[in-house]
């Protein structure tokens, strides 16, 4: 078997996006895959302008905008009361970083990205389940359930939350954060569908649960995602997040968030992990990609997002160090993207977790952040800047993060006409 120029490990959106990435800048990919065949498992998913901007670099962005909705706003509400907290026009954020925010579902993203593999002429193997990594004298190997090795020039890891390959750089485990999500689509025919606006992204924030909900394909479906805190996780229970705690855990909540759970699937949950930030992710010619390097927990929508700027640096890196004849200087290259990718996935893991505990919260600190949610302007991007613009490639071109506002900056009396001075350290 001929050698390649880069293996790639893993057939997830991060993997996909890897291959095209390199094979846009000539080299020969053999991507493996585990599974018998190509496919992506969930609903919809959500793509903010730093990941549109890169669909658009690869010539792939008019296709998924075909597929998916190109929503007007993302809006918050209170999961208790059903009322409005704030909002993005996302038609302005467009104009403000020139992509748009878009929704599609995972399978025609990953569709998406599969055909643009087979056109690249990327190596698609599937059956392929590698359970251990090496370097080599001259490059990197990995070797599979059944024994066959590969060998190339470098391997990237992009087999997710468990890779073996994490192993070679750290000794740590997946982060359990004891909340799961059931996700379900509606047909637009059904009047649960009929009553929203499918231009809108929207989140219900409430104590201990969160309810997703917004338009895929063109509007013929809705998608729905429920999730809340498990008890039975939080108690050491092995059999968590079952549909009975699904039905507890939004009983609080408002009668259209209630009204949307029997369109839930009830036959799978997803339950939530993340792993705590790793800042290097090279060892010899074996790279780390995607949830392999930082699973995030999916509150601020950029676990996906995350593995597709990894590539497309990655690809931008071999190009700045490619010679006249055409060799590349993996260390370098590497070194490069080792530099720039693990402080901004750091920002993203951190400020994802911290996001969760404001979505979730109760009592007088869930009355705080509804102050501070509807005392900020629509069009305010302080909060999203450092995610939204152009993915950096340098250290020095990774923008600032926000300022955290206090919830203690925002009186409210409690139940017992009290006004509180602080609350915790959270933050919005």
């Amino acid at each position: 078997m001929s050698h390649p120029d880069v293996i790639v490990v893993g057939g997830g959106l991060g993997g996909l996006g890897a291959a095209i990435s390199l094979t846009r800048q000539g080299l020969a990919v053999r991507l493996l895959e585990s599974a018998p065949a190509f496919g992506e498992v969930g609903a919809g998913i959500q793509l903010a302008p730093n990941c549109t901007r890169i669909l658009d670099d690869y010539g792939l962005l008019q296709e998924a905008k075909s597929l998916g909705v190109v929503p007007d706003a993302m809006v918050m509400r209170d999961a208790v009361d059903g009322d409005e907290l704030t909002r993005l026009d996302l038609r302005d954020l467009e104009r403000r970083y020139g992509y748009p925010y878009l929704v599609i579902h995972r399978s025609d993203l990953h569709g998406l990205l599969l055909r643009a593999c087979e056109r690249a002429g990327v190596e698609l193997v599937n059956d392929a389940h590698v359970t251990s990594y090496e370097n080599t004298d001259d490059g990197a190997r990995v070797t599979l359930a059944s024994g066959e090795t590969h060998e190339a020039g470098v391997v990237i890891a992009a087999d997710g939350l468990h890779s073996p390959a994490r192993e070679l750089l750290v000794d740590d485990e997946p982060v359990s954060s004891a909340y799961v999500a059931y996700r379900g689509t509606v047909p637009a025919e059904l009047p649960r569908v009929q009553s929203v606006d499918l231009g809108e992204v929207v989140v219900y924030v409430g104590p201990g649960c969160h309810f997703v909900h917004y338009g895929l394909r063109g509007g013929e479906l809705l998608n729905q995602v429920a999730v809340f805190e498990s008890p039975k996780a939080l108690a050491g229970q092995e059999d968590w997040g079952t549909p009975d705690e699904l039905d507890a855990a939004f009983a609080r909540t408002c009668d259209f968030v209630q009204d949307g759970l029997p369109f839930m699937w009830r036959d799978k949950w997803w339950r939530m992990f993340d792993r705590d930030p790793i800042m290097n992710w090279v060892h010899g010619r074996i790279a780390l990609l995607g949830d392999s390097a930082h699973p995030p927990l999916q509150y601020i929508a950029q676990g996906a997002i995350m593995a597709i700027e990894d590539g497309w640096v990655l690809g931008e890196h071999v190009a700045r160090n490619r010679a006249e004849d055409g060799t590349i200087d993996w260390d370098a290259a590497l070194a490069a993207y080792e530099a720039v990718r693990p402080e901004h996935c750091r920002r993203v893991v951190t400020t994802s977790r911290t996001w969760g505990e404001l979505w979730h919260l109760d009592g007088v600190a869930r009355e705080q952040r509804n102050v501070l949610l509807r005392a900020r302007d629509t069009y305010d991007y302080s909060f999203v800047d450092w995610l939204y613009g152009p993915t950096a490639l340098t250290p020095d071109e990774e923008p600032s993060m926000f300022t955290p506002i206090p919830l203690s900056s925002a009186a409210v009396e409690d139940s017992g006409g009290k006004t509180p001075t602080t609350v915790g350290s959270a933050t919005v």
